[in-house]
């Protein structure tokens, strides 16, 4: 069982990952939206989506420092074990807990809110209790097992065996002995994985990069007055009508 879930498991998530991915990419393109539900209600959406997504960057941000940084590189910069707990035990929770309250507005609008409770289905719901069990899971992990019980050291065991499943050399006996919230919480994670092409969560891929680089938007009255008094820089020249 071990095996199957620390050494198959993961590697099946990653591929249907990345086959879904490429497939949602050429035979769902007029699909791959958050299909937003902003004209229906503003004022929840308004504090819900910020608190959600920013906690969400940070949970996000706390894992990779967590899992792909070795403890070694963090003493050798002068971070002590404790300092590290304390400050992964406080930010960890404040993130999950906006992430946690976040998510929470935003189902209760979608339950609450006819037209968008209309618009949400099975793989909405889904998609709903995967991600909120994982997150509500990870602060358990954070509060209960690092703070309550603990501190537990997750940088000998769990990080270890993620940085080896990317590395192709994964040791399923790391896992034997962590704690089961941790256990619950990476099989949570792993099935999000797998469900993520599927979903409206594919939209993370879609980050408009090209967005930070486009030109400035021109603005030009029709007839043809209040355009300054600057020479129009090469290539911005005014249109004028011949």
């Amino acid at each position: 069982m071990n095996l199957l879930l620390w050494v198959v498991l993961p590697y099946v998530a990653v591929t249907i990952l990345v086959a879904g991915t490429v497939w949602r990419y050429r035979y769902d393109k007029f699909g791959w939206t958050t299909r937003s539900s902003e004209l229906y209600e503003k004022r929840l959406l308004r504090i819900a989506s910020p608190l959600f997504h920013y906690g969400l960057i940070f949970v996000i941000l706390g894992h990779v420092l967590g899992l792909l940084i070795p403890e070694s590189w963090t003493h050798a910069v002068g971070v002590s074990e404790s300092m590290y707990h304390w400050g992964s035990l406080i930010g960890g929770a404040l993130a999950g807990f906006a992430a946690l309250a976040g998510l929470g507005m935003l189902v209760y609008r979608r339950r609450t809110t006819g037209p968008v409770f209309s618009a949400t289905t099975r793989n909405d719901k889904l998609m709903y209790v995967l991600l909120g069990g994982s997150i509500l899971l990870g602060v358990g992990v954070t509060v209960i097992v690092n703070g309550i019980q603990g501190p537990y050291d997750y940088r000998q065991t769990v990080a270890p065996w993620f940085r080896g499943v990317l590395t192709l050399r994964p040791d399923a006996d790391l896992m034997a002995g962590v704690p089961l919230l941790y256990k619950f919480h990476v099989l949570f994670g792993l099935a999000l994985v797998i469900l993520f092409p599927f979903t409206r969560l594919v939209h993370a891929f879609a980050v408009p990069v090209r967005y930070l680089f486009r030109p400035y938007v021109v603005y030009r009255s029709r007839d043809g007055k209040g355009q300054g008094t600057r020479e129009p820089a090469r290539g911005w020249e005014p249109i004028t009508r011949r």
